[in-house]
């Protein structure tokens, strides 16, 4: 019998994994594929040992909170995979916990493939030994990560494409977006992107309430439209509503990426807009101890994923910290809405950005490794 464990530990994580649950699915259709699975994962057919949210803890003070149960959880799958012997595990992102875990599990005789490889390149070099000692096949979503790790040791690391560039290949277009809101095609849209996390939201909104409220004295016919990010309340975002900014459901969320231009905290979601070919501003403010801590251990320039991949260079302005203020975003901000030269140059270091990435599936990627560990 064909066995597979396969572990995610958060939301995002939850989504990527469930795509190489129906990938191996297709490949060995009566395997047994089991892990820590969230409900994303276990429609696609894994059987959850724990739920992600058992491991999705946020902060130094709830992760040492939570120290007993995550062992409990981890101890708990080293005995099943004693016992079952999967042939492969795959371990998705969450590079804390699937370090550790995928050390063990290839003591037990069990080949690991890491999905989504750490971001060691930009900060925690002095892990790269670690992940060597925790995998056998390591499966990179940026183009350029390879040739990082084989520097640093990890011969088997491989580009197998970008799950950003797979959602952003389908949605409406722009003019498709504008009506379904019910406004017409030639008034400017805005789309505003709050972050994920509660922290995050908390931290940027006041900013945007006022970016919106001064963008449209600047521009009297805009329109703007608020994603809404897993996990994000509706009500928190309710001085936007005030404003007459209108939610994007969390099934419509890409669809609203194909704005005239946005205004995004720094995460995924900006790769996302670069796809989409929405000319952006990044912002990000953290805890002043966290961005003090952040300019001395990060060892790249830029903070988005894009403006990392296009050579590191702010082709998507970045707007962190002391430089995260309204006047700044608004000077940024309000040639990508009239339609400027900037926005056009945005556009077509986007282009360059598909075309580096390219149209690779990773979940065909990473099966393809498991078959190649199976051999």
């Amino acid at each position: 019998m064909t066995r597979f464990f396969i572990s995610a530990g958060e939301t995002s994580g939850d989504f990527h994994a469930a795509t190489v649950v129906t990938e191996l699915k297709q490949r060995f259709p009566s395997a047994i594929i089991s892990g820590i699975a969230g409900s994303q994962m276990q429609q696609q057919g894994c059987v959850a040992m724990h739920d992600i949210n058992a491991l999705n803890v946020m902060g130094i003070g709830d992760v040492m909170r939570s120290l007993g149960r995550i062992r409990r959880i981890e101890q708990s799958i080293l005995s099943h995979c004693t016992e079952h012997q999967p042939d492969v595990a795959i371990l998705v992102d969450f590079s804390s916990f699937h370090m550790r875990l995928g050390r063990k599990l290839k003591r037990l005789g069990i080949p690991v493939i890491h999905f989504i490889a750490p971001k060691l390149w930009a900060w925690g070099s002095w892990r790269v030994k670690k992940l060597i000692k925790s995998q056998d096949r390591l499966a990179c979503i940026l183009p350029f990560e390879t040739e990082w790790f084989k520097q640093h040791g990890i011969a088997h690391a491989e580009y197998v494409g970008n799950p950003s560039v797979i959602t952003c290949q389908q949605g409406w277009s722009k003019a498709e977006l504008k009506q379904h809101i019910g406004i017409a095609e030639h008034q400017p849209l805005l789309a505003l992107l709050p972050g994920s996390r509660p922290q995050e939201v908390k931290i940027h909104l006041p900013l945007l309430i006022e970016v919106l409220t001064q963008a449209q004295q600047q521009i009297t016919d805009l329109v703007c439209v608020v994603p809404l990010a897993p996990g994000v309340d509706q009500n928190e975002l309710q001085a936007l509503w005030q404003l007459g900014a209108k939610p994007i459901e969390r099934t419509e969320t890409a669809y609203a990426m194909r704005a005239d231009a946005a205004v995004a905290v720094s995460g995924t979601a900006t790769l996302e807009l670069a796809l989409w070919n929405t000319p952006t501003v990044l912002i990000y403010q953290a805890a002043p101890l966290m961005a003090f801590l952040a300019r001395r251990l990060i060892q790249v320039r830029c903070v988005g994923l894009a403006n990392i991949i296009l050579g590191d260079k702010a082709v998507m302005p970045e707007l962190v910290q002391e430089n995260c203020r309204i006047d700044n975003i608004l000077t940024e901000l309000l040639p990508l809405l009239r339609g400027t030269e900037a926005a056009d140059q945005q556009r077509r270091e986007c282009a360059t950005l598909r075309d580096i990435l390219g149209h690779k599936k990773p979940a065909m990627g990473v099966v393809d490794m498991v078959e190649s560990l199976m051999r």
